[in-house]
């Protein structure tokens, strides 16, 4: 034991020796630095080489980021709260229409008013560490950047909600690392400036969410929770709040309707509601939900929920959803531009501003979620729609070559008659309702504010007649001719014609609009067309006149260049209503932006047309249109009284039809016609019957909607400087003896300023005869007898009416009994030489009665008594009765022509003899006497009597 100790011993000592030893000692000293220098060789190696990558990737991170500015708060929150929110469409009386048409339907809600239970799906779903981050999560990015490069087949993804945030509202869905810098970047400074409500606000608001009940794209919760289960998203259930929150992951994978908003087919909506399965366990893993709420809302049938497909405005109400849409970004192009300092008429008179501001319009439209109200009246308009519709009496349908766009073949379609209405309250320019077509399915123009039509011959009181009067030119008993004349320059042939081709002589201005007679219109038109009168229809809302239109004459009975609308017409005419001023028509009465600052809201500016009193004499002349003239079918057609007064027109060729009436509180105008001009001529019913039937059926229907606007037991109020004066109907002006010998004198209104100053001179005082049924000037020796009282158009008159290529005087006499004593200057007969024919006589008691002269010349009869110192016993008239009631004795008749020429005397018969019956061979006793006889056998010549 001792042994093996001493050796253990000495081997010891020997193995100290070797490290003690001199040389070992150094040796190991050596080896010692060696290992250590190459172990802090090493370190720093590592050291330098995780700097050195470390700040490789730094100024990676910051080359990928350098274009992209460092954004203020201010900047930020802009950008961040720009919600594309639709904007809301209502009718009048702030009754909601509908959402506007728009790519991307959305509504803003505040987080306060989210249920929780969407609020924490949400979070549970898409970012669990939403309140613990600071706006990004460094393992989630390193994940998913891993994954990226390593092209890993399955994508975590890597962006916390602030990071989607940055990405829907200030990036863009770009894949690349530089916009994923940029996200990174920008979600840290976000969560610098707002907290995690407003986060998490502005997120729920700007999310894509699939389609709602109406298949339109939608966004924001609050849009999701009323478009899929029509609710609101503060009262959403736990299911529902789920399914929501599931649907941004596959907005349109996930959701439950179709582009054409009906409820997808069962194996189609199993991802959807797999996926609210998925964020309620998520939700319980979260601890937001316990176990029961868990199991009960992944067992709930959430199918049940949706709601039923909704009618998308655009097709409900299509013209008027696209009408209320053009009209507000005609209205925001003028506010956006006048908020830049841009006045109205800088932005008319450039086209690039127009441009600009139109499309900066449009854009705001769809984005801004502003509320549109509108002034249509939803009852009165949904009760128009259906008389339009189940109208029975638009006439046919025409035949009509169209070439179709894609196979450039023509083919025949047929085209409907049309229509375009429009009601307009006068004192306020509000357009309360509209017809505007048939079907929009297959015409979408907007009848009553696109269609420009030619409004024929309701142009006269807008063009004519009231010009003329605010001119002083003409009152309502201004007698006109209508006579067939050749007004148009350069032509010789009587223009223009009257709608029936005839002719009535002078008529006042009033019959000759009630009657709507051209020629008398175009006359007094001619005589102040160089005042250039069309200034009038540009001051009533006109805008598409030509300079052709202010010379031409067919303008004034409604042939113009263009045209005009069936608003701009209907509008004009409210003119009147309002005493004068032109208020102009308009739909959008106000926009609300999404904070309730109204910033347009429309205002009344009257302008300035005519006079009170021209205005009232026009609405007064226009009455006679609705009670006597080519519109008086419309009265016993409604159900309901009022001052109506209006115009009808009809185009040329019958390829327009119009009657447009105004009381004192509304003004209705109705057009018809075919898309492609073509007569309304039809069999059966009229077609002027067809329009003011359609008219009238329109507005009792308005008027059992609102009976207190279409019916104002008020009538037009006549203004001061009206009065009512007499004078000759032959001239207008005061009435002379003449006139007043020929019981023509009339009364009527007149502008105080222009009542008539001059006395009547239109009349020469004469005789006349009658030949046959016409009336010609006496001559010198026309018998006295046979010669009448009569008055005779001075031919200076007939200059100053007519002109002095118009020589068919006899043409300006009415064919009325009160004109019986007028004839005119050329009515002239000459003595042709000759004695007329005798005529043969017939008695009858004691009444004579003879034939018809031969001559036509003839002026009147003279009847004698007697044989050889013959006696005259009485004169007739030519034109009258040819018989006479003579006593006893032998009577016969000459001819007397208009020189005083006599004809031969006719067969002398014997009146007031008693008559003996032939006798009786039964009855010998009672005698006869042959020498009586009631009537000569043959024709006696009473100058070979003895």
């Amino acid at each position: 034991m001792v042994e093996k100790l001493k050796a253990w011993i000495e081997k010891a000592k020997s193995v100290l020796n070797i490290f003690t030893h001199k040389k070992t000692v150094k040796r190991a000293r050596i080896t010692y630095q060696v290992v250590w220098n190459l172990f802090l060789l090493v370190l720093t190696v590592v050291i330098l080489g995780g700097s050195f990558a470390t700040g490789v990737g730094a100024g990676y991170f910051a080359s990928l980021v350098k274009e992209e500015p460092v954004r203020s708060y201010d900047s930020m929150k802009k950008d961040i709260y720009n919600y594309t929110e639709t904007s809301e469409l209502y009718f009048a009386n702030n009754t909601y229409l509908g959402k506007l048409h728009t790519d991307l339907e959305r509504e803003e809600v505040k987080l306060d008013d989210v249920s929780n239970d969407l609020v924490n799906a949400v979070v549970a779903t898409e970012d669990e560490y939403f309140y613990k981050h600071k706006g990004v999560v460094p393992k989630a990015v390193f994940r998913a950047v891993f994954q990226e490069v390593t092209n890993s087949a399955v994508q975590s993804g890597g962006s916390t909600l602030t990071q989607q945030l940055i990405k829907n509202q200030i990036l863009t869905n770009e894949v690349s690392f530089q916009r994923k810098a940029n996200e990174i970047l920008l979600a840290l400074r976000l969560e610098k400036f707002f907290d995690k409500k407003e986060i998490l606000e502005a997120y729920l608001n700007v999310s894509t969410l699939g389609r709602n009940s109406s298949g339109r794209n939608i966004a924001g919760v609050q849009a999701a929770a009323k478009g899929i289960f029509g609710k609101k998203a503060s009262d959403l259930t736990l299911p529902q709040a789920a399914f929501i929150a599931g649907l941004p992951q596959s907005p349109f994978g996930y959701t439950p309707f179709t582009r054409e908003g009906t409820i997808k087919e069962p194996k189609y909506l199993e991802p959807g509601l797999n996926r609210m399965k998925t964020v309620l366990k998520r939700m319980f893993d979260g601890g937001y939900i316990t176990e029961k709420q868990y199991a009960e809302a992944s067992a709930y049938d959430i199918k049940k929920d949706f709601i039923k497909p909704i009618a998308n405005p655009l097709e409900k109400y299509p013209w008027l959803t696209v009408e209320i849409e053009k009209r507000s970004i005609e209205v925001l192009t003028t506010v956006l531009a006048k908020k830049d300092g841009i006045s109205e008429k800088d932005l008319k008179n450039d086209d690039n501003l127009t441009y600009k501001y139109h499309i900066l319009a449009r854009n705001a439209l769809r984005q801004n979620g502003y509320q549109i109200h509108s002034t249509i009246d939803k009852k009165v308009y949904d009760a128009m729609q259906k008389v339009k519709d189940k109208y029975p009496y638009y006439g046919p349908d025409k035949p009509q070559e169209k070439k179709d766009p894609e196979t450039g073949e023509i083919k025949t379609v047929m085209e409907p008659a049309e229509v375009g209405a429009e009601l307009i309250e006068n004192k306020t320019g509000k357009i309360i309702s509209f017809v505007a077509g048939r079907n929009y399915d297959d015409q979408q123009l907007n009848h009553a504010t696109n269609a420009i039509r030619q409004n024929g011959s309701t142009m006269k009181p807008l063009l004519i007649y009231a010009p003329a009067m605010e001119l002083g030119k003409a009152a309502p008993g201004t007698p006109l001719p209508n006579v067939a004349l050749s007004l148009a320059p350069g032509r010789s042939d009587p223009w223009p014609q009257n709608y029936d081709y005839r002719y009535s002589g002078l008529v006042s201005a009033r019959y000759a609009l009630a009657k709507s007679y051209n020629v008398p219109a175009v006359k007094l038109y001619k005589s102040i067309v160089d005042q250039r009168p069309a200034k009038y229809l540009e001051k009533m809302g006109f805008t598409s006149l030509t300079k052709d239109d202010y010379i031409n004459l067919a303008t004034s009975i409604g042939s113009m260049t263009n045209g005009v609308t069936i608003e701009e017409n209907t509008n004009a005419f409210s003119t009147f209503a309002n005493d004068g001023k032109f208020i102009d028509a308009y739909m959008i009465d106000k926009i609300v932006d999404k904070n309730g600052k109204v910033i347009y809201q429309h205002q009344v500016k009257p302008v300035k047309v005519f006079k009170p009193q021209t205005a009232y004499l026009t609405i007064d002349m226009m009455r006679d249109v609705v009670t006597m003239g080519t519109a008086a079918s419309v009265r016993n057609q409604l159900n309901f009284s009022a001052d109506w007064a209006g115009k009808t027109g009809t185009g040329n060729q019958y390829i327009d039809s119009w009657f447009v009436a105004s009381n004192p509180n509304v003004t209705f105008g109705l057009w018809r016609g075919y898309d492609t001009p073509k007569s309304l001529q039809t069999s059966g019913m009229s077609y002027s019957s067809r329009t003011n039937t359609l008219w009238a059926q329109l507005m009792n229907a308005a008027y059992k909607i609102r009976p207190d606007l279409i019916a104002p037991k008020k009538s037009f109020k006549m203004p001061k400087g009206i009065v009512r004066r007499s004078f000759c109907a032959v001239s207008g002006m005061l009435p002379s003896e003449a006139c007043s010998k020929a019981g023509l004198i009339e009364s009527d209104y007149f502008n105080v300023n222009n009542v008539p100053r001059k006395v009547d001179d239109s009349l020469i005082e004469g005789k006349f005869v009658m030949v046959g049924d016409k009336k010609y000037l006496a001559l010198d020796s026309t018998p006295k007898e046979f010669a009448q009282f009569g008055l005779i158009l001075n031919p200076d008159f007939i200059r100053r009416m007519v002109g002095s290529n118009f020589h068919n005087y006899s043409q300006l006499i009415p064919q009325k009994d009160r004109w019986g004593k007028i004839l005119v200057s050329t009515a002239k007969m000459y003595d042709n030489g000759k004695n007329p024919v005798r005529v043969s006589v017939k008695v009858k008691g004691n009444t004579l009665s003879w034939s018809k002269s031969g001559d036509n010349d003839v002026v009147g009869y003279r009847v004698y008594q007697g044989g050889v110192s013959s006696k005259k016993v009485g004169s007739v008239v030519n034109g009258s009765k040819r018989s006479l009631k003579v006593g006893t004795g032998s009577f016969y008749v000459t001819a007397v022509d208009i020189a005083g020429k006599e004809s031969a005397p006719s067969n002398l018969v014997e009146a007031g003899v008693k008559v003996i019956p032939p006798v009786d061979p039964t009855k010998p006793n009672v005698p006869t006497d042959p020498k009586v006889q009631t009537e000569p056998t043959e024709p006696t010549d009473p100058s070979t009597q003895q």
